[in-house]
C-alpha cells in the first residue's frame, strides 16, 4: 500500500470512504507532510501555494476531530477574501457530505448583516469566513467562540498583507488558548514569523517547494521601454496564442482597470477584479471568467488569491512580481493537472535587476524573446465562446440547475451541450450558453416559466 494513500490516515471511515468517491487517491505533498501532524493534535506552520492541496489536509484534520452531536463552533477558518471563503467553504461541504447534519456556515464582509445573524442563531459547527465580519460579529456577540478547537489561518501572509493585523489578534483574544491553531502561508515574510510565534504552540514546521517543471510551464520575457510598449505586447500576445483563459497580473489596482479598459475597447473580452471593485461586480467577473464568458481576467494578486480555475492557458506578468516567490505563485496557476501552461513577463530596463534575482531564485537563465509580428495588431480579437445570462431568482425561490437546463432545452430550446457552467446562489442564478445561441437561449429563460412563474432575465455584458 502507498505511504501516501489516505487510507495509511487515521481518519474515520466516512470519510475515507468519501474520499474514495471523489477521487482522491492520495496524498498531496502538503497532505502527507501536514496531516499526521493534524490528526495528532499539534500545531502547524504550513507553507504552500495555491493548488497545493492545503483546504483539504486542514478540512480533513477539523473534520476528523468534529463531534457532529455537539452543536457548537469547534472549528473556525479565516481566509482573506470572500472568493477564498466560499471555496473553503465548497470543498468542506464536500468532503464532509457523508457525515450528516454538518453545519458549514460562511461569513463575509459585502453581504447583508440580518441574515448572517439568523443563521448563527440557528447555530453551526464550522465557520468560514474574512477577518473583519468574523470581528464584527464577536463585537456585536453574535458569535462565540467558546467551543472553538481548530482555528485555520489561511492565506495568512495575504492577510497581513490587506491590513488585517489587528482583526486577527482580536480574534485570537476571543479564542480559547486550548485550541489547535494551523497556518497556511504561500510565502513567509517577517510578519508571519512573528505572528506565529505569539499564537501558536510547539508548532510542527511544514514547507512544501514550489515545484516548476519545466516542461509543464514555459516561461517567456519581454523587455518593454514604457508603458504603450507593455500594453501592445500584451495585445500582440494575445492575437498570437489566442487563450482560452488568461489571468494578467498587475501590481496595483489602477493598472488593473487601466489594463482591463484598454483590452476590452480594443474588442478583448476582458474583466477587471480588485479590491475597489463592489461585491457584486466581483462575483460577476469571477462567474463570468469560470465559465468561459470571458476568457482575459486582469487581477491583482490579492483578489487573485483563492481563484480557482481549471485548465488556464496562461499567465501573464505585465508587471513583474514585487518578490519572487510571488512570481511562481502567480505561474503556479498554470500548467495543472499535468496540463501545458504558458507564462509571459514583461520588464523594463529599469527592472532588469527583478530579473536577475528572479534567475537566482530559480536557479535558471532566461533571454528576451522578440515580440510576434505587428500586422497581428490589425486582427480582431476572438470573441469568447460563452456569453452569460442572470436570472433574478435563486435557492430561496426554490430554483436548481435541473430547472434552468429544463427550460433552455425544453420545445424549440438549445442542445444540451450548448449550456455551460449554472451557479445558483440564495436569489440570483447565472448560466452560461455558447454564444452563437443566445438570442433563442434568452427567449425560451425569458419567456418561459421556472417553478411555474416567470423571472426577470438579462444578458451580462462589459
Amino acid at each position: 500500500m502507498s505511504q501516501t494513500s489516505f487510507s495509511t490516515l487515521a481518519l474515520h471511515p466516512d470519510l475515507l470512504n468519501n474520499l474514495d468517491s471523489l477521487g482522491y487517491q492520495s496524498m498531496t505533498e502538503i497532505q502527507a507532510q501536514s496531516l499526521p501532524h493534524i490528526l495528532a493534535g499539534k500545531d502547524i506552520i504550513a507553507q504552500g501555494k495555491t493548488g497545493s492541496g492545503k483546504t483539504a489536509a486542514f478540512s480533513l484534520g477539523l473534520l476528523n476531530k468534529l463531534d457532529v452531536k455537539r452543536f457548537r463552533i469547534q472549528s473556525l477558518i479565516l481566509c482573506p477574501t470572500r472568493e477564498l471563503a466560499d471555496q473553503v467553504g465548497k470543498e468542506i461541504r464536500r468532503l464532509a457530505r457523508a457525515i450528516h447534519n454538518i453545519k458549514v456556515l460562511t461569513l463575509c464582509g459585502g453581504v447583508p448583516f440580518g441574515p448572517q445573524i439568523g443563521s448563527l442563531e440557528h447555530g453551526a459547527h464550522i465557520v468560514v469566513g474574512t477577518p473583519g465580519r468574523i470581528e464584527d460579529h464577536l463585537r456585536k456577540g453574535t458569535l462565540k467562540l467558546d467551543d472553538l478547537n481548530i482555528l485555520v489561518l489561511d492565506e495568512a501572509d495575504r492577510m497581513l498583507d490587506m491590513g488585517f493585523q489587528a482583526s486577527i489578534d482580536s480574534i485570537i483574544d476571543q479564542a480559547p488558548t486550548s485550541r489547535q491553531t494551523l497556518l497556511f502561508s504561500a510565502t513567509f515574510p517577517a510578519q508571519i514569523d512573528a505572528i506565529s510565534r505569539r499564537i501558536l504552540h510547539d508548532p510542527v514546521t511544514v514547507k512544501v517547494e514550489s515545484e516548476h517543471d519545466n516542461s509543464v510551464i514555459t516561461q517567456y520575457f519581454y523587455e518593454v521601454d514604457n508603458n504603450e510598449q507593455r500594453m501592445i505586447a500584451l495585445r500582440l500576445l494575445l492575437q498570437q496564442y489566442q487563450p482560452d483563459s488568461a489571468v494578467v497580473f498587475c501590481n496595483t489596482k489602477r493598472d488593473v482597470q487601466d489594463v482591463a479598459d484598454e483590452l476590452f475597447n480594443r474588442g478583448f473580452s476582458a474583466l477587471s477584479l480588485h479590491g475597489d471593485l463592489e461585491q457584486k461586480d466581483r462575483d460577476q467577473a469571477l462567474i463570468r471568467f469560470a465559465n468561459k464568458s470571458a476568457s482575459i481576467l486582469v487581477a491583482t494578486d490579492v483578489a487573485a488569491r483563492g481563484l480557482d480555475i481549471e485548465n488556464l492557458s496562461a499567465v501573464f506578468n505585465y508587471n513583474l512580481a514585487h518578490d519572487q516567490e510571488v512570481h511562481v505563485h502567480r505561474i503556479g496557476r498554470t500548467g495543472r493537472a499535468g496540463s501545458k501552461g504558458m507564462a509571459f513577463s514583461f520588464y523594463s530596463p529599469k527592472e532588469v535587476h527583478k530579473l536577475h534575482l528572479l534567475e537566482d531564485y530559480l536557479d535558471r537563465t532566461f533571454t528576451a524573446q522578440a515580440l510576434p509580428d505587428f500586422s497581428l495588431l490589425d486582427q480582431t480579437p476572438v470573441p469568447s465562446t460563452m456569453i452569460t445570462m442572470r436570472i433574478d431568482g435563486g435557492k430561496r425561490q426554490k430554483i436548481r440547475p435541473g430547472d434552468i437546463v429544463g427550460a433552455l432545452t425544453g420545445e424549440k430550446g438549445i442542445n444540451g451541450d450548448q449550456v455551460g457552467k449554472i451557479q445558483v446562489s440564495d436569489n440570483w442564478a447565472y448560466v452560461a450558453v455558447q454564444r452563437d445561441c443566445i438570442k433563442p437561449a434568452f427567449k425560451k429563460l425569458s419567456e418561459g416559466k421556472l417553478k411555474g412563474r416567470k423571472f426577470r432575465v438579462s444578458v451580462v455584458r462589459g
